[in-house]
């Protein structure tokens, strides 16, 4: 039986590469920030890609909020994800790529715009809507690319490294712009991340993987205070 309180369930997943098989198997619950971490090729983006459907198990079930969601295409899973190179198409102005977030052909009604400029103003961009993304920050097309997820109002999120590309400065901002939106949308949020400061800053469980495994499934302060694997000792430097 499915506990209404799951966000997101991987049953007994299992995805098969050439040289590996990823095997996942957990409950994530709904209204969190959770911190998915581990090394490079641990299995975090292809954790993503089973929930958002980009990849299909091999074996096992994907669940979200309930409801079966294995067989699903991603446009009809309640995911949005927010790739680390935020995915804007640089010959379209910064409404136009808010917009495709509500209507990917584009037909938008005078209430879409008023979406539009509202989600841009929460981000930080009002007035912004005429620019083009190569004209912006990096920091401002991951705002653009926030502002598209949230007019979509999916009640899960996810963010594939996010703040990779920006100083310390621009990733506290985006750090504190997230914490202030999760907290209006209610909504539940996985984040992948390399830096254990954004996981202290942010998260309210970490997720960690090692070699395709999901191997600490912890609340925040429980994870900061393991000690008992190599993996998550260096993560955290505690070595």
């Amino acid at each position: 039986m499915t506990h209404p309180a799951a966000a997101i369930e991987l049953r007994d997943v299992e995805i098969r590469f050439e040289t590996t098989t990823l095997q996942f198997d957990c409950t994530i619950a709904t209204g969190g920030i959770v911190a998915v971490a581990g090394a490079s090729g641990s299995g975090k983006s292809t954790l993503f890609h089973l929930v958002a459907g980009l990849e299909d198990p091999d074996r096992g079930e994907v669940r979200i909020l309930g409801r079966n969601v294995t067989t699903l295409a991603p446009s009809e899973r309640p995911v949005s994800m927010i790739f680390q190179e935020n995915n804007l198409f640089a010959h379209l102005d910064v409404a136009t790529n808010v917009g495709l977030g509500i209507s990917p052909a584009l037909r938008l009604t005078p209430a879409d715009r008023e979406k539009i400029a509202h989600a841009l103003s929460r981000v930080g961009l009002e007035g912004f809507e005429q620019r083009l993304p190569p004209t912006l920050s990096g920091g401002e097309r991951q705002r653009v690319a926030l502002a598209r997820a949230l007019v979509r109002h999916r009640p899960v999120l996810l963010l594939d490294e996010p703040f990779a590309a920006l100083d310390p400065g621009m990733r506290a901002g985006m750090r504190a712009l997230l914490g202030e939106l999760h907290a209006e949308e209610g909504n539940t949020i996985l984040m992948i991340t390399h830096h254990p400061e954004d996981v202290k800053a942010l998260a309210d469980r970490v997720l960690f993987l090692d070699r395709g495994r999901i191997i600490a499934h912890d609340t925040l302060d429980r994870f900061l205070e393991r000690r008992d694997n190599a993996a998550i000792d260096r993560f955290l430097g505690n070595e």
